[in-house]
């Protein structure tokens, strides 16, 4: 039903190439580590990542064996997600449990790669990296659970200098102690949401979160829903996309405009806090967007 649903791929035109040199207008270039939502393909979030490489970033998203929902190794042997990394499965009781059991794997996993890059950035052996990361300008942004992630990895992470949480509830030890670097929450639209005691208490972890940022954004893109800020939205059939509008299951905003909102206020959000651009830029998006609701301090 998955592939009936979808559109088929080989129509689908990106803007990525393989192997793609680093330009040679900077010696080097900020690091933005790009986290999936749960078990999903970091390809799953190519808008994103494609749009803030134009903006003059690396951008480095990762997938995991046995976690993500399927991986391929060199030599063609595939790696399937076990029960035990599948959300999915949980149940809302075993939910947060199961998410505090994963987040210290993912963010073991981002200092793997971390690791990984500062060897490249030593001594790539081809030569196209060596150098080029900036790490003094890190950052990291997810989607769903990855933008929990996300929070938790610059929270660690004492060269991280900015994080973005895209609709995904906070877990792990940065609800207690806060995050002590610039850092926006960007939501969907979750008016329409139940008042129980578990939905409270995720909004007020987000407000706790947000009154403790040096620098804070929360925003909120009205008509939006959990999958306006993934490639799916555009890649699912028109009709499915239309029925569940219509069922009033999905928001009403229209997919290209709501990744348009995405990108443009995630690429503007590291301008301001890796690349010294005027904070201005950053509060006239919400002018800008009259379906947004934007709080900043």
């Amino acid at each position: 039903m998955t592939d009936f649903f979808t559109r088929d791929l080989n129509c689908v035109q990106v803007h990525s190439v393989t192997n793609a040199a680093v330009s040679t207008e900077q010696t080097s270039y900020p690091v933005v580590i790009m986290r999936a939502g749960a078990s999903a393909f970091t390809a799953d979030y190519t808008v994103l990542a494609e749009d803030l490489a134009s903006h003059g970033y690396i951008v480095v998203g990762l997938d995991a064996p046995y976690r993500t929902f399927l991986v391929v190794l060199h030599g063609g042997r595939v790696i399937e997600r076990v029960p035990t990394a599948n959300l999915d499965l949980a149940g809302d009781a075993g939910a947060r449990l199961l998410a505090e059991k994963l987040l210290p794997m993912w963010t073991t996993d981002i200092n793997f790669v971390l690791h990984q890059l500062e060897g490249l950035n030593e001594a790539d052996p081809t030569g196209r990296f060596t150098g080029r990361f900036d790490f003094q300008r890190l950052a990291a942004f997810g989607h769903s659970f990855g933008g929990a992630q996300a929070l938790e990895f610059c929270h660690e992470e004492s060269r991280c200098r900015a994080a973005i949480d895209i609709d995904g509830i906070p877990f792990g030890t940065v609800i207690r102690d806060g995050l002590s670097k610039p850092g926006m929450i960007l939501l969907s639209d979750h008016r329409r949401e139940k008042a129980d005691a578990t939905t409270k208490q995720i909004f007020a972890d987000f407000r706790s979160i947000f009154a403790r940022l040096p620098a804070g954004h929360f925003i909120t893109i009205y008509g939006a829903n959990h999958f306006t800020f993934s490639d799916q939205i555009l890649l699912k059939s028109r009709l499915v996309i239309s029925a569940l509008r219509a069922a009033r299951v999905f928001g009403r905003l229209e997919s290209h405009r709501g990744l348009a909102i995405t990108t443009d206020y995630v690429h503007t959000f590291f301008d301001v806090y890796l690349k010294g651009a005027p904070p201005s830029q950053l509060a006239s998006l919400a002018t800008k967007y009259p379906e947004v609701q934007a709080e900043s301090h």
